[in-house]
């Protein structure tokens, strides 16, 4: 692009300054104004990235004409508020995954850009880094044959404290919507939507689930098994088996990694990729791509698909 994007961080938590470092990196975006309830968080955050325009609301940022697009990096329970925000001035818009906290608020959102004629996208960012772009050109190419198995798994430790985002449900907390959604959204972009769940969900000491085993079928034939958990550090891996070959994805398989390419004969190739930063930038650049080309969602992370993966996750939570 001859012009940067505009961008307009919408929150100001963790997620949001990743967000904010990685399009340092770029040159089809820059952020340009910050909005947060409080202008001392506003200006404090705007300080560290020298950022020009500083709000103390949400309303002023998505009102602001220097803004081309909104980012909103806000806990889940908020994000169908504040991206309904965005679209209903205008701006076309960048949600965090958990795209919202279930399918009824997901399809009430995208019917919105869709009737507002505006871009909107998940914020997936695993779906642009090097190594899954490639891993869709091999399967593109039908390199692994017939796929079996998807597995994958997403475990963190996070201390016992009743007020952390994970564990309080007034954040929207809980296991799958914070880490499951990775291993979801993984077995969706190689599988689709799955036809039959089955799930094995324990809840965290609030209440909220902690620890989730997720078995998918699909009308093919294949299967997914997906873990989660909140309770500790799991290996984070990821593999995709096919009958002529599989892939293995080292840990951590949603951030910049490698993985092995093993044919049924054993013979093994190594993919490796360079990169900086954490991995945000590409999704950044993707929607910088699909607003210049006039598009209204990316085919890479379709709504739809973004709908039936919340649609999923509803499922999971009833055997909470």
């Amino acid at each position: 692009m001859a012009t940067p994007l505009r961008w307009g961080i919408l929150g100001t938590g963790g997620i949001a300054h990743t967000f904010a470092s990685d399009l340092t990196l770029i040159d089809e975006g820059v952020v340009v104004a910050v909005g947060s309830r409080s202008q001392t968080t506003a200006d404090a955050f705007a300080d560290e990235f020298d950022i020009p325009h500083r709000h103390g609301s949400y309303e002023d940022l998505v009102g602001d004409p220097e803004v081309d697009v909104v980012y909103v990096g806000t806990p889940h329970p908020m994000h169908y508020t504040d991206a309904l925000l965005a679209l209903e001035h205008g701006k076309p818009v960048l949600v965090e995954k958990a795209f919202t906290m279930n399918a009824r608020e997901a399809r009430d959102l995208v019917a919105k850009a869709r009737e507002k004629k505006l871009f909107m996208m998940e914020a997936m960012w695993t779906r642009f880094l090097p190594h899954v772009v490639a891993i869709r050109d091999l399967l593109a190419k039908g390199v692994l044959g017939e796929i079996v198995t998807v597995e994958a798994d997403h475990g963190q430790w996070f201390e016992k404290d009743p007020g952390f985002r994970l564990f309080a449900p007034e954040l929207g907390g809980g296991a799958l919507l914070d880490l499951g959604v990775y291993p979801v959204s993984f077995a969706s972009m190689i599988l689709g939507t799955p036809n039959r769940i089955t799930a094995l969900v324990d809840p965290a000491f609030t209440g909220v689930d902690g620890q989730a085993s997720m078995l998918f079928g699909y009308e093919s034939g294949a299967q997914a098994v997906l873990t989660c958990t909140s309770g500790a550090r799991s290996p984070t891996r990821a593999s995709i088996t096919g009958v002529n070959a599989r892939i293995e994805i080292a840990g951590d398989f949603y951030a910049p990694s490698s993985f092995t390419l093993i044919q049924r004969s054993g013979e093994r190739d190594v993919f490796t990729f360079e990169h900086t930063g954490r991995g945000l930038r590409h999704q950044a650049v993707e929607v910088a791509r699909c607003i210049n080309e006039g598009l209204l969602e990316s085919p890479v992370m379709p709504l739809d698909e973004t709908i039936a993966i919340m649609a999923t996750m509803d499922k999971v939570l009833e055997f909470l």
